[in-house]
């Protein structure tokens, strides 16, 4: 039986629900800083098939940019409270990484989750740590250059993402087809059950990439901004201090570039040159200290 989809605003408000659910004790609530000391642990939510920023590679190991994120940010926790810190990574899909976050199951998500003022409103975010946008993988030769060729379209997403949400605004027309994962989606278009497949440009190259017949597929159009963030709960804003510094620290080292040419460089897993407008913005999002 085919699951009912629930849209972007249909998740968002089932987080708020489940967050009402919880006891009030906001007031003295232990924050993370504080989690992590007494537990010895760090929790953090990742996706598995957002290549290549957190995904399971053949050897059944957790890898990508994103994963070697939390690594740093994992190593200064133990470098500044001075004690073994064990690093424990959990699975989030996109509709459960919000509420993970708010409801303090997990201490921070990174993968690759787009920061927008509707998710602002329900936890924090980090500085951006990359900037992509909503696009379209197609088989060659489909006529599919763009969102306007959409119209009775079979358009796969994943479910709970920003790209459901802005086909759906933009190509009310298109047949949306949901998935739980960016996998399964482009799975469905390599056997034609779907003419096309959505989701950041970054990613969909990651799939491309990996794919046993890459030469068949090609991105189309640009639709959208997408600056990928951390989540971090809302009202600490110590922890979000400490990732943030992290970032900046790893910016002005050099360890961000180093981690960027080690994914998207020319000898990278998806090849995907930085634009001299994000080196400057990134480069600015690095405060005096």
């Amino acid at each position: 039986m085919r699951k009912k989809a629930i849209g972007m605003w249909g998740s968002l408000v089932l987080v708020v629900l489940g967050l009402l659910a919880l006891p009030v004790s906001n007031a003295g609530a232990e924050t993370v800083l504080e989690k992590i000391s007494r537990t010895s642990t760090l929790t953090a939510g990742t996706r598995t098939s957002s290549i290549p920023f957190a995904y399971i590679n053949k050897k059944k190991e957790w890898v990508g940019f994103s994963v070697d994120l939390i690594k740093e940010i994992h190593q200064r926790l133990e470098r500044e409270l001075a004690e073994k810190i064990t690093l424990e990574l959990k699975e989030v899909t996109p509709e459960t990484r919000i509420f993970q976050v708010a409801n303090r199951t997990i201490d921070i998500e990174c993968g690759s989750t787009t920061y927008t003022q509707t998710r602002d409103q329900i936890v924090d975010f980090s500085i951006s740590f990359f900037f992509t946008g909503s696009r379209l993988v197609v088989k060659k030769r489909s006529f599919i250059t763009g969102l306007r060729d959409l119209a009775g379209k079979r358009v796969g997403v994943t479910r709970g993402t920003t790209n459901e949400q802005i086909v759906r605004k933009k190509r009310p027309q298109a047949k949306l087809v949901l998935f739980e994962n960016h996998r399964e989606g482009f799975l469905a278009l390599q056997q034609d059950k779907i003419d096309a497949y959505s989701t950041d440009g970054i990613l969909l190259a990651g799939l491309v990439a990996k794919a046993p017949n890459p030469e068949e597929y090609e991105l189309v159009d640009f639709f959208s901004g997408e600056p990928y963030a951390c989540i971090v709960p809302e009202n600490d804003s110590n922890w979000r201090d400490f990732v943030n510094h992290t970032i900046m620290g790893m910016i002005e080292s050099g360890k961000y570039t180093e981690l960027y040419d080690k994914w998207f460089g020319e000898q990278g897993v998806v090849p995907y040159p930085m634009p001299t407008w994000l080196m400057v913005y990134i480069g600015l999002q690095a405060m005096p200290r």
